[in-house]
């Protein structure tokens, strides 16, 4: 007997410069059910076992509402899928049209005619070696002997790729699961062109990711900056870290020398986004030590500007560039 689609994978239409929204769009989610799963930049797996029953809606129904709420409260319009299990709940998301709710109650039926690509996990290399034997569609993937498929893929992968065609994902929606990425996001009230304003913006928004990562126990191991022009168009570049890292200054320097890499000159900017990518644990990351005294003392003052920044507010204690 097929499970019902209670599993909801919400994709909302957030722009580059606008992916700081996420956190309070989960909160949305967050009155319907506390099992919530963030899959930044843009997404999250909402589990509405207990939702049904209590709001007396179906999955459909109550994907109506949070489409309704996510774009009166915030602008954001969604699309949404749900299904019976994470997997088939993001594979809905991706085929359902702005503004619409696929809903998956047939699992054998909405996988047979997909490509195998569709499939979570089948990449391009492994989708080549897959055609290369016909089984080109996830149909034909489920149509074939388990012991076929990890003959071509290996017993482990022959395994994994023959369940996600028959529709199994034993994973289950996290609450509270850790974000992989975290971004701020800076507009500017009129076009700028002033280059030392751009980097203003970038320190506070630096400032601010270091902070939230530094209070969550977290560091990323890269840094990425999207610009948004006045013709609403946007560039991003992404810079890998010398290390991970949470500490402002290196953050701040990171984004310094992306912003110089676009050489924008006298190009008119709407707004800037600092992105965080690639949070893992503080505790599991290294750290090479630094015989430089200036650098140690930098982070003790970071530390204890942290401490008065948690009693005090956020405010209490800011680059003296920032004051003005």
């Amino acid at each position: 007997m097929t499970a019902a689609p209670e599993i909801l994978c919400v994709r909302f239409r957030l722009a580059p410069m606008h992916e700081a929204l996420l956190p309070q769009l989960l909160s949305l989610l967050g009155e319907f059910t506390p099992v919530v799963q963030a899959e930044p930049p843009d997404a999250a797996l909402a589990d509405l076992r207990g939702a049904v029953r209590y709001f007396g809606r179906g999955p459909a129904e109550l994907a109506a509402v949070i489409r309704v709420r996510a774009l009166a409260l915030h602008g954001v319009d969604c699309a949404i899928g749900a299904g019976p299990n994470p997997m088939l709940a993001r594979m809905a998301a991706r085929r359902a049209a702005p503004g619409a709710t696929l809903v998956v109650t047939d699992p054998a039926g909405f996988l047979r005619g997909l490509p195998v690509n569709a499939l979570d996990g089948v990449g391009p290399a492994t989708a080549r070696t897959l055609c290369a034997y016909g089984l080109d569609t996830a149909g034909r993937v489920a149509d074939a002997p388990l012991a076929v498929l990890q003959r071509v893929t290996g017993a482990r992968t022959g395994r994994d790729l023959w369940e996600r065609a028959h529709g199994v994902d034993r994973s289950r929606v996290v609450p509270n699961a850790a974000a992989r990425s975290a971004a701020a996001e800076r507009t500017f009230p009129r076009d700028e062109t002033d280059r030392d304003r751009q980097r203003r913006a970038l320190l506070s928004a630096a400032q601010e990711l270091g902070a939230r990562m530094r209070g969550e126990g977290q560091v990323c191991r890269a840094l990425a900056l999207t610009v948004r022009y006045a013709d609403r168009s946007t560039t991003t570049r992404t810079r890998t870290l010398r290390e991970p890292t949470a500490h402002s200054a290196e953050l701040t320097s990171a984004a310094y020398a992306l912003h110089d890499g676009l050489a924008l000159q006298r190009a008119r900017v709407r707004g800037v986004t600092l992105r965080a990518e690639g949070l893992a644990p503080a505790e599991h990351a290294a750290h090479q030590l630094s015989l430089d005294p200036a650098d140690e003392k930098a982070r003790r003052l970071e530390a204890v500007a942290d401490r008065a920044r948690a009693r005090f507010g956020p405010g209490a204690i800011i680059p003296g560039s920032l004051a003005a």
